[in-house]
């Protein structure tokens, strides 16, 4: 039995729904300051982008822009206090916006290249190549979307953070600080997003009924990427990136200085690109999981 494709279109169809759709949710995030006006800009293109090569690809990279941006506006007041670099809103600019969606735009490209804009399921038996494209950006959207809700509850958390590669505790803010309510919420990020590739490709997507039915391994895959991008992220935040506690400003600090004493790190990666080697990794795992599973 094949269960059909409901929501199928062309490319000039999709590439007109992606600009019109695009344009209004940057000018959304902008006027609720969760991207400055060169992250409205970026963030316009890379939208329209995926939307273009492909519906479902569209979902997964509003599940993690929407729930993402609505976490950073939850406890802003105790975020100030804590955080270095802390934006009313978030107020993400286009650096941020291609670091987390640069891989992913360049997979889907290909993907929209090589199949036509075709959605597929995850069938190694059909193409690993595919398999593997889909399943690497999977991976980029649960790492984005779990290091996000993982920085974003794990800092409201009431435990003390442990510096991952010590376990000693360590003041919020530390790069590489870890509590077990940021991992889980990391590990539930990841899971949103498997949840929505699932559900959208219900109507994006035609394959057998038995292929559809292992599509739904994709969101306990997609919960461990969550948590494995997150667990990335925290190494490469305790031994690449520098974290100081600053006593003027009263708050851990990313970078040297004379009222500055460090915690842990050194001063090889910043926060962009270490988010940037945290989702390249974890779409790389993710990807050969997905070849190897489907």
């Amino acid at each position: 039995m094949v269960i059909p494709t409901a929501f199928s279109s062309s490319l000039a169809v999709r590439s007109a729904v992606g600009v019109v759709l695009a344009a209004a949710i940057a000018a959304r995030a902008f006027r609720r300051r969760s991207l400055n006006a060169s992250g409205g800009i970026a963030g316009f293109v890379v939208m329209a982008v995926h939307i273009a090569c492909g519906y479902r690809y569209g979902a997964l990279l509003l599940a993690f822009f929407l729930s993402s941006s609505k976490l950073t506006k939850i406890g802003e007041d105790r975020k100030r206090r804590v955080e270095d670099e802390f934006k009313e809103g978030g107020q993400r600019n286009w650096i941020q916006v291609l670091a987390n969606s640069t891989i992913a735009t360049i997979l889907v490209v290909i993907f929209e290249i090589m199949t036509g804009g075709q959605d597929q399921c995850l069938d190694s038996n059909g193409s690993k190549i595919i398999t593997g494209i889909i399943g690497g950006i999977i991976g980029h959207y649960c790492c984005c979307n779990g290091d996000t809700w993982s920085s974003e509850i794990g800092v409201l958390s009431n435990e003390q953070p442990r510096l991952i590669t010590t376990l000693k505790p360590v003041r919020k803010g530390t790069n590489g600080g870890v509590t077990l309510q940021g991992l889980l919420a990391a590990t539930g990020g990841g899971l949103i997003i498997g949840l929505t590739f699932v559900i959208v490709g219900l109507l994006t997507a035609e394959c057998s009924s038995d292929i559809a039915l292992r599509q739904l391994l994709v969101i306990p895959i997609s919960a461990a990427a969550g948590l494995l991008g997150s667990l990335i992220d925290s190494l490469l935040g305790a031994t690449l990136q520098f974290s100081g506690y600053c006593s003027v400003r009263k708050k851990v600090v990313s970078k040297r200085g004379p009222t500055v004493t460090k915690i842990s790190g050194m001063t090889v990666l910043d926060n962009d690109a270490v988010n940037a080697v945290s989702v390249l990794l974890t779409t790389v795992l993710t990807a050969y999981a997905c070849i190897s599973i489907f």
